[in-house]
């Protein structure tokens, strides 16, 4: 049983007392005082308007972004010190630092940054007036916010997982991990998967059913191509991550021994139904970037980009391959040589359409005059950092040079390669391009937005090291190591990281100050053909889906179709039920989930 007492704060750790100040500071003696921010929060919290939404969608992912660059410095710092020695962080806490920074990145960061792209843009794009759900929507928003809460807790009251950013088993298991950190990571992550589930399902119908009159598949923006596989991808995968997740709590909670071989289980199943899940996910985050980019090509270049068809057929190459490739995770797993074979080969056949849009973009540009823009160096910063990215995992598709580079730092460099120079950049390329659309009649001043150099510069400095260490025989989350030569590609590293911290700092000032009012409302054409539908007019006649779910009253009694308090309090009382199941209180976990129940019977009445 996991009980309350003061062993449940890390008083010993000086880094997380130091923290745990901080945040104690800001929540209880500054923002209490701030009037106008606490109406903004009032406001916000109940709001079903998509752009509103959208915004603090982008707010959550940016200060996560914080946290989990945080967490990354620390990493670089404690491998720059653990040269002979244990370094300044206890094994403890350190490997709570890299499983934190793994699932934080990408689940609270990435995946909240584009969700509040899609919230802001795709209704604009297609003439809606909102999504098809707003309701879901701000439940889904609140979902995500909750898991943030709950992963971030963790540091004060108890501790996070030790297990690595997906949990493998058995280490998931309560005999290697028996208190809570498991427990805090499963009920985060599975939080955010039914968040992000219930958006996708959103998105998709909101595509579907909500495009303006005469607005056809062959007509919508690449962007929207993109989002559309993108959410059908988390429809289809995500599902995955949720069983998988219940599953472990069954282990940990009922000892059903699901991945536990000891006891008839399969750890190999786990494994590779959490890449079923994983590597779509890659490609999640990736289809909306690459759809950005294409937005930006035209802007820049004025047309349409190069062979719109063949993009459309690049994407949906890639949605339905991304589920062809799990395997390449684990070759040196002894699935055998066929295995080995068809995923390596698939591995790097997806290559190919993801080589069509980088063709399609050079030759839209090529027989252009195209305009100087900071979305520009965006782009060839884009190109530069995820080309590198996509030729070294081209390397690990191949088995026998995967038994070699497997689990090393290479793997650690391709991946942030790929992450943070295709989809990071992708998404504050996007960003800066539809801030205007973000704050009405606003748009960044370019002059003081060059902070891209700092990010160009900060990932080279950062990651390549990485490729040379992981060839050395680096291992990553390694804790001591003797080998002189590593600490010094480890402090350039470290150099790179602080210039990553200066870039975020910058952008974060570029969005918020560096900001001028437009005289006009600007329209963008990004295809020479077609508008793209900014106008945000919907004729319900024409739009039956929307006409019956806006305009049937509920005959027994009236409900507001403009702002609600429900998604909140649902999402409040399932984060307070996870957190009384997590330390195992089931007098007021049976309280909060009967008063759970309740309110969504209220919620699907609403």
């Amino acid at each position: 049983m996991n009980n309350f007492n003061w062993n449940i704060f890390p008083i010993n750790e000086v880094v997380l007392t130091f923290l745990f100040i901080i945040i104690f500071t800001i929540f209880f003696f500054i923002l209490p005082f701030k009037i106008e921010f606490l109406k903004k929060v009032k406001n916000y919290s109940t709001t079903f308007n998509h752009k509103k939404i959208g915004k603090i969608y982008l707010i959550i992912s940016f200060l996560m972004m914080f946290r989990g660059l945080t967490d990354a410095l620390l990493i670089r710092l404690q491998q720059i010190l653990c040269y002979k020695h244990l370094g300044f962080l206890s094994n403890h806490h350190y490997c709570q630092i890299f499983t934190a920074h793994g699932d934080i990145m990408i689940f609270f960061v990435a995946m909240p940054m584009i969700i509040g792209i899609m919230n802001i843009i795709i209704p604009l794009q297609i003439g809606s007036k909102d999504v098809a759900f707003p309701s879901l929507n701000l439940l889904s928003f609140w979902l995500t916010f909750f898991s943030v809460l709950l992963i971030n807790i963790s540091l004060i009251i108890g501790e996070f997982a030790k297990t690595g950013w997906l949990g493998y088993p058995p280490l998931s298991e309560k005999t290697f991990s028996p208190w809570v950190g498991v427990d805090y990571w499963n009920w985060s992550i599975q939080i955010s998967g039914i968040g992000t589930i219930i958006s996708s399902i959103n998105f998709i119908t909101t595509i579907l059913k909500l495009r303006k009159k005469k607005l056809f598949f062959n007509k919508i923006s690449i962007f929207m191509w993109t989002c559309l596989c993108s959410n059908i991808l988390i429809l289809i995968s995500f599902p995955i991550l949720t069983i998988l997740l219940f599953q472990i709590f069954l282990d940990r909670t009922l000892s059903t021994h699901f991945y536990s071989s000891f006891y008839g289980g399969q750890q190999m199943l786990y494994i590779n139904l959490i890449w079923a899940w994983g590597h779509p996910e890659v490609y999640i985050l990736i289809l909306p970037s690459f759809g950005i980019f294409s937005e930006i090509i035209s802007y820049i270049c004025v047309k349409s980009v190069f062979s719109y068809i063949s993009l459309i057929y690049a994407t949906i190459s890639i949605t339905v391959l991304s589920f062809l490739v799990w395997l390449h995770h684990f070759f040196t797993m002894g699935s055998g040589y066929l295995s080995n074979i068809f995923f390596s080969i698939s591995t790097m056949i997806i290559a190919i359409p993801t080589g069509v849009k980088i063709f399609n973009w050079i030759f839209t540009i090529l027989f252009s005059n195209f305009k100087k823009d900071i979305l520009f160096f965006w782009f060839i910063s884009f190109i530069i950092i995820f080309s590198i990215g996509g030729f070294s995992g081209v390397i690990l598709s191949i088995p026998n040079l995967d038994f070699i580079f497997h689990n090393s730092m290479f793997l650690i460099a391709h991946f942030h390669s790929v992450i943070i120079g295709g989809v990071l950049f992708g998404y504050l390329s996007g960003i800066s391009l539809w801030y205007n659309l973000i704050y009405n009649n606003c748009e960044l001043n370019n002059k003081f937005n060059f902070n891209i150099l700092f990010w160009l510069i900060g990932v080279i400095l950062t990651f390549f090291p990485f490729y040379f260490l992981g060839y050395c025989g680096m291992i990553r989350r390694i804790n001591i190591y003797y080998n002189i030569k590593w600490k010094n590609l480890l402090i350039v590293s470290f150099i790179g990281s602080i210039l990553i911290l200066i870039a975020v700092i910058f952008q974060l000032i570029c969005f918020i100050f560096f900001k001028k009012n437009k005289h006009s409302y600007k329209q963008y054409i990004y295809r020479s053909s077609e508008f793209l539908y900014f106008n945000n007019l919907l004729i319900n006649n024409y739009n039956d889906f929307y006409y019956k779910k806006k305009y049937i009253k509920n005959i027994f009694f009236i409900t507001s179709h403009n702002k609600s308090i429900n998604p909140l309090l649902i999402s409040l009382i399932i984060f307070l039920s996870v957190f009384f199941l997590i330390w195992k209180n089931f007098y007021f976990f049976k309280k909060t989930f009967l008063l759970l129940f309740f309110y969504i019977i209220i919620y699907f009445y609403e």
